[in-house]
């Protein structure tokens, strides 16, 4: 899988080491949980909703001729 879960803490704190995350990345937080993922070099990121809830995330990736 690309997303990797992070943790939030019971009081509700995503607490994020911005040193140990990629250079170029997304995190998206949905129903309690979030999740963080390296952004490809080319390619084209949608994040798919239903009822205001993140139900996926799309990657269209492509390279440079």
């Amino acid at each position: 899988m690309r997303m990797k879960k992070l943790e939030i803490s019971n009081e509700g704190l995503l607490k994020v080491d911005i040193m140990e995350l990629p250079e170029n990345c997304v995190i998206v937080v949905s129903k309690g949980q979030a999740k963080v993922s390296e952004l490809p070099e080319h390619a084209e990121t949608k994040i798919i909703t239903h009822q205001g809830k993140v139900k996926r995330l799309r990657w269209d990736e492509g390279e440079e001729f």
